[in-house]
């Protein structure tokens, strides 16, 4: 850094370079960002907490910064010292020809906030080479030894060389879902090749952050994306304390974090130390970054044959208040960052975060890894599963699914049977808000203790995520009753087998008690009716599927649910009749589904829209049938029979899709769709085709994405279909 005048030590440069780069509008900010406050400032350059004192009581003397206190932004409603540079300041800073840095526009997803990283800038260097050379990257390293720090910079100088950073970061619950929703900032794709897909571009860098923090249940999916990502003309750089619980194909180069050296580790001190002490607490503590930043002067050097662990343990954690230690328990167990306004005791959230034991992203907080680990290490099982039953109480009386999930989290982890049928009673519920949540309870669950309805919940939530290894490990494990037979025989669907599926499927239906054999022949019937890329269906397939129908005893289904099923089959019915032209059938069958609805249901405007879609005047759609659909769409207001007019608009027009179609198609892709439901999975997988036809420069991408949703509903001839029609578009 360039001197700024000879008046100003190092020390005081730096804070005011700092500052400069915030606005003046923050003076007198109710809300300000947390990089203004004490332990926000220092975290930011670098340093121990301590080392600001003498600098900015220097500076304020001066008048080159003020304090006040303040609201600090995800801090709390406690008032917090924070730091302005002031207009003399500004004029020193303007004078020197320091301006602000660039604000890392070049960086998608949640990466952390940049701070001053001493004695790496050869391993900068070295790692910008080998990623500028296409390699990809494992850095691994102690927690706390500065890996995501010195991730962060790296990002930051390839950013400078005009790369394209997408950073995500990995908790307890993520899957691969959740890191393509970080790295394409909200694109939810469930299918790794169209996640690479999405992110193909030369001088771009995935970053796969905390990789150490995701649960066995993802790993094998997350290594396969990874894998491909190694593969692609992207590189990857995965940060990681070791062991990596990722199994790779491909090269990796690993570089290996150490401590820093003296020289370096002086820099993150109070200048008005002096060099023997702190030479010997870099020693004493290995040059370890985190272990430095959480030392206090008044402590003294560290005895040198104290381990970072025991360091932490006996002197860092020791020296907090009981306030501050209820904080770091609740902390230390938490699944996930918290926002200090859910939290049961933030009353030590200024004391842990003076203490730099936090880690802050925007408004949610997490403690250093280093730092819960050694807490979580001094609990015994008792303590632990207390705890976790304690937490599991308190999430219970908040509202809201990100607290159901908080709570199941908590619950999976207590052991106690209470908690276990709690589970088996919410576990739908959590499954639709989140399914890789629900993945990762039911494995916690499943570790402490068997339960045959939590196996086949897990076995049908694989299912329902199109993951074959994990659905066939929980089947392997359940009984050999009924419900077995049909997981297999989804199974086996899944795997693209399909005359075995169908056999399994046949068993099935023939053990099963006659209502229930109708409810499964029905489920079959409109999986097979659905199973197909639009533009009609072949007439054999037609007429089989009219047998089975023919074949279904409606009178072994009770009387509460026999209309439903007649409705479902004659809608069944009614499209088939379309698809062959047979005008008479498709009256006959409409007829059955008014007696069945209300005759101001919305649903019945859909099916005489796909009467007048069939319809054809030499060979092509009337005009009048495409302005009564575009009316109809833009009238819709449920979001699903919006979704049905709008695919059948699109299936019956074929090809130059007028632009109020195209519009309408991609305001609907931003309706979330349930997966618990096998008919929203298909309309899923036929919304990701619509978008891949009507938007050919992603094509590929979302295709990849229909063909994995269409193999995860069990409509295995569409996805093949699709496969083949995408090698020949290719």
């Amino acid at each position: 850094m360039p001197c700024l005048r000879a008046m100003l030590s190092h020390s005081q440069g730096r804070v005011l370079s700092r500052l400069a780069e915030f606005g003046e509008h923050l003076d007198t900010a109710w809300d300000v960002p947390r990089e203004l406050s004490l332990p926000g400032l220092a975290e930011s350059l670098g340093l121990v907490r301590s080392a600001l004192h003498q600098p900015l009581s220097e500076l304020e003397k001066d008048g080159l910064i003020s304090t006040r206190t303040a609201h600090v932004i995800g801090g709390g409603s406690r008032k917090r010292t924070v730091v302005h540079i002031t207009k003399k300041g500004r004029n020193i800073i303007q004078k020197a020809n320091i301006y602000p840095k660039p604000s890392g526009n070049g960086i998608i997803g949640p990466a952390p906030v940049p701070s001053e990283v001493h004695g790496r800038s050869s391993e900068i260097e070295r790692l910008s080479q080998l990623i500028s050379n296409g390699d990809s990257v494992i850095l691994s390293g102690l927690p706390g030894i500065g890996k995501s720090t010195l991730a962060r910079a790296l990002a930051s100088h390839l950013e400078s060389l005009r790369w394209k950073i997408r950073w995500a970061n990995c908790s307890v619950n993520t899957d691969i879902k959740a890191i393509g929703n970080m790295w394409l900032s909200g694109r939810s794709l469930v299918s790794p090749e169209a996640i690479i897909e999405s992110t193909l571009s030369k001088k771009t860098l995935l970053v796969l952050d905390e990789v150490q923090e995701l649960h066995p249940r993802h790993t094998g999916s997350i290594s396969n994306l990874i894998s491909q990502a190694s593969s692609s003309i992207c590189s990857v750089l995965l940060v990681v304390r070791a062991p990596n619980p990722l199994d790779l194909d491909g090269d990796f180069v690993e570089h290996r974090l150490q401590g820093l050296d003296v020289e370096s580790a002086r820099l993150l001190l109070p200048e008005d130390i002096d060099d023997e002490t702190a030479a010997g607490v870099s020693n004493s503590l290995g040059g370890h970054p985190l272990a430095i930043r959480l030392w206090s002067p008044d402590e003294g050097v560290p005895e040198k044959s104290e381990a970072v662990l025991r360091y932490v343990e006996r002197t860092v954690i020791k020296r907090l208040t009981d306030e501050g230690k209820k904080t770091l328990d609740e902390l230390s167990l938490a699944p996930q960052p918290m926002s200090v306004e859910e939290m049961a005791s933030d009353v030590g959230i200024p004391e842990l975060d003076d203490s730099a034991m936090l880690k802050w992203f925007g408004g949610l907080t997490e403690l250093h890894h280093l730092v819960r680990n050694v807490r979580r290490a001094s609990w015994d099982v008792q303590k632990t599963s207390g705890m976790h039953k304690k937490a599991a109480k308190k999430w219970s009386s908040l509202e809201g699914d990100r607290a159901r999930k908080i709570e199941a989290h908590h619950r999976s982890m207590s052991g106690d049977e209470e908690d276990i049928r709690w589970i088996e009673s919410n576990i739908n519920q959590i499954s639709l808000s989140d399914s890789a949540v629900a993945a990762v309870v039911l494995e916690n669950v499943l570790e402490l203790e068997e339960s045959q309805i939590l196996r086949k919940e897990a076995a049908s939530i694989a299912l329902d995520r199109g993951e074959r290894n994990e659905a066939n490990v929980h089947i392997d494990k359940i009984e050999e009753t009924l419900s077995r037979k049909i997981l297999q025989s989804r199974l086996a669907r899944l795997n693209g087998n399909q005359s075995l599926s169908n056999r399994l499927e046949e068993e099935a239906i023939r053990l099963s008690e006659p209502s229930q054999r109708a409810k499964l022949e029905i489920s079959s019937i409109i999986r097979r009716f659905d199973d197909r890329l639009p533009g009609g269906l072949d007439k054999s397939e037609s007429d089989k599927i009219l047998q089975i129908i023919s074949q279904v005893r409606l009178e072994d289904i009770p009387n509460d649910e026999r209309e439903s099923a007649i409705l479902s089959l004659e809608m069944v019915k009614y499209g088939i009749a379309l698809s062959n032209s047979n005008l008479q059938e498709a009256s006959k069958s409409r007829a059955e589904i008014e007696s069945r609805l209300s005759r101001d249901d919305i649903f019945l405007e859909i099916l005489d829209l796909r009467a007048r879609l069939s319809a054809r005047v030499n060979g092509s759609i009337s005009d009048n049938s495409i302005s009564w659909s575009k009316d109809l769409i833009s009238n819709l207001k449920d979001p699903l029979t919006r979704i049905m007019a709008i695919h059948s608009t699109l299936e019956a027009v074929g090809r130059e899709f007028p632009d109020w179609l195209i519009e309408a198609h991609r305001e609907c892709c931003g309706y979330r769709l349930r997966e618990d439901i096998p008919s929203l999975r298909r309309m899923s997988a036929q919304r990701w085709y619509w978008r891949g036809v009507l938007d050919s420069p992603n094509r590929m991408s979302h295709w990849n994405e229909a063909i994995s949703r269409f193999r995860a509903a069990e409509c295995t001839n569409a996805a093949n279909q699709l496969v083949t029609k995408l090698a020949g578009w290719g």
